[in-house]
């Protein structure tokens, strides 16, 4: 049994790998997204060597926070822009404003230009970084159709954050080693370039929105965001781990650069090689993170990915040494991994589609506020108690949040696990499980169950029909002037016909057994159904089959219209 358990979670794996690349869209955002990080990764090594030379620990830090406040501040107002059309526009967009600005970078270093240009640069640079993230969080489940093939996506996205990890600072490492920093800029300019080709002409169904206003409220809807995730104890959950994480990560920017140099004297390539550690174990994390695609655990493993991302931290100020050093911090490239499958699942599945890359920039400008803080606030503990104890007071913070909140997290894995039967129940109806994973999940949290007694009329024929059932346990019958038309049971839904057609219930359906449904509004059925084309052409396919199947030609069709 446990041999055959371990061979279904290698091919469950396999399959999540295997079903992005078989994903023209998802294949296109997925290589976009590496494109976008190892531009960013092989960027910040360059960075942070620029302002060492400039004004040593202290430059690095204040270089983080000014990197990150802009960004914090920006970040939630405009990712509203996300959520007003297609997402991958502003993905294409965000791209090329990150290429120009890096280019513009190499070209102020290879001239010899002031730092402080560099600095302004890296600014512009990453604040379109951190808008990249939430709309492409916010795409991701437009190109899904079940919670598992998102999970899927997120263990990719997560491989690929995790292979940028390791190859954007082991790539600026090398580049260092035989040439510098105006040629490490010039390849990351490069890559953010290349991100954006590879979404042009996107091809998807987008989820439909509301007419776009002429006027432009960001700051409006940017409060929606917040409101999102503060009215949501879930959502401000994750995103407070994913802050404190971050916190972490800003610290690491600094501490990475001065124990390179001043702890272990491994010079300048040092840090790349230290930043590269960490890719190196979240590659090998999201290796193994693939195996969870199909777990109901993703709270758990998300609290274990905080955990990695403090501790290996503390122990490095425990045993300053460079073979510990490596492997304590390709240990936290692990927990990186794990907090991306669990993480931005989680997050994804408890926030409404048409807020969601608002509540994505909402955590990217907490992110960004943290690592500003953590690479300022580390900067500031090494130079009043030292290196040692300030590897061991960052690496705390994370441990600690992860204990507050492990409760919490495991309520929200059973959450899912109903949900997702519920997802499984509505993909069961030939006209919804063409739908993208945000439409179904939206009818998921509208379902209220319902219970028929045997005998009992769900409905008669002739009334007004405003909701849509799907049968969870039991058999209905369904009778057309006085006929038997048709049996149901587990798995199908009833009422669809009166709801499209506008017309009154056309049949009466009683429970033969007793009826365990779930049962959906016309208000919530109707916009999901009718707002996406496969859906609506499904729904009205079957429509005409189920009429067709139970009227003689050219006659009044007695109706199932149910």
């Amino acid at each position: 049994m446990a041999h055959g358990g371990g061979r279904g979670r290698l091919a469950a794996a396999t399959a999540a790998f295997t079903s992005n690349a078989r994903n023209p869209a998802l294949r296109r955002a997925q290589l976009s997204f590496l494109g976008a990080w190892t531009a960013e990764w092989a960027f910040t090594v360059g960075l942070g060597i620029v302002a060492y030379r400039d004004g040593g620990a202290t430059a690095v830090g204040l270089v983080g926070l000014l990197r990150m406040v802009p960004s914090a501040v920006l970040t939630p107002l405009l990712s509203p822009l996300a959520d007003r059309g297609r997402r991958e526009r502003v993905l294409v967009l965000v791209s090329a404003v990150r290429g120009a600005a890096t280019a513009a970078a190499a070209v102020v270093v290879g001239v010899g230009g002031p730092p402080q240009i560099v600095y302004a640069l890296a600014v512009v640079s990453t604040v379109a970084a951190t808008l990249f993230r939430p709309a492409h969080s916010a795409l991701l489940p437009s190109l899904c159709h079940t919670g598992y093939e998102l999970a899927s996506a997120n263990v990719v996205r997560g491989f690929l954050d995790s292979v940028a990890t390791l190859a954007g600072p082991l790539l600026a490492a090398v580049l260092l080693q035989f040439s510098g920093v105006t040629v490490v800029f010039a390849v990351s300019a490069g890559a953010s370039l290349w991100a954006a080709a590879l979404l042009l002409g996107l091809r998807y169904d987008a989820p439909p929105r509301p007419s776009a206003s002429t006027e432009i409220h960001l700051v409006r809807e940017a409060v929606d965001g917040v409101r999102a995730v503060a009215g949501n104890r879930d959502l401000a959950l994750i995103v407070g781990l994913a802050a404190a994480q971050t916190f972490t990560k800003g610290a690491l920017t600094v501490l990475t650069v001065v124990v390179a140099i001043d702890l272990l004297g491994t010079g300048e390539p040092g840090v790349g090689t230290l930043t590269a550690a960490i890719g190196a174990g979240a590659v090998l994390g999201s290796l193994a993170a693939s195996l969870l695609v199909g777990t109901r655990r993703l709270g758990a493993w998300f609290a274990l990915g905080v955990v990695l991302w403090g501790l290996p931290v503390t122990l490095v100020g425990v045993v300053p040494q460079e073979a510990a050093a490596l492997v304590l911090l390709a240990c936290v490239g692990v927990g990186n991994a794990l907090i991306d499958v669990g993480g931005f699942t989680l997050l994804a599945r408890s926030a409404p589609d048409d807020v969601l890359a608002r509540v994505f920039g909402v955590l990217e400008s907490l992110v960004a506020l943290a690592m500003g803080v953590g690479a300022i606030g580390a900067a500031l503990l090494v130079e009043q108690i030292g290196v040692r104890p300030a590897l061991v007071a960052v690496g705390l913070l994370c441990p600690l949040a992860a204990a507050a909140s492990w409760r919490r997290l495991r309520r929200m894995d059973r959450s899912l696990g109903v949900r997702d039967r519920d997802i499984g129940l509505l993909r069961a109806v030939p006209m919804l499980s063409v739908l993208p994973l945000p439409a179904v999940e939206q009818l998921a949290r509208r379902l209220e169950p319902l219970t028929v007694p045997a005998g009992d009329v769900v409905f008669e024929q002739g009334d007004t029909g405003d909701r849509y059932y799907l049968i969870e346990s039991g058999r209905a019958d369904v009778i057309g002037d006085g006929h038997a038309v048709a049996a149901l049971g587990r798995g199908e839904g009833f009422g669809e016909i009166a709801l499209l057609r506008s017309v009154r219930r056309t049949a009466t359906v009683r429970a033969a057994s007793e009826l365990r449904l779930q049962v959906l509004s016309s208000d919530h059925f109707l916009p999901v159904v009718l707002g996406y084309t496969p859906s609506a052409r499904e729904a009205e396919t079957g429509v005409d089959t189920m009429l067709g199947r139970y009227s003689p030609e050219d006659e009044q069709p007695p109706g199932i219209s149910r």
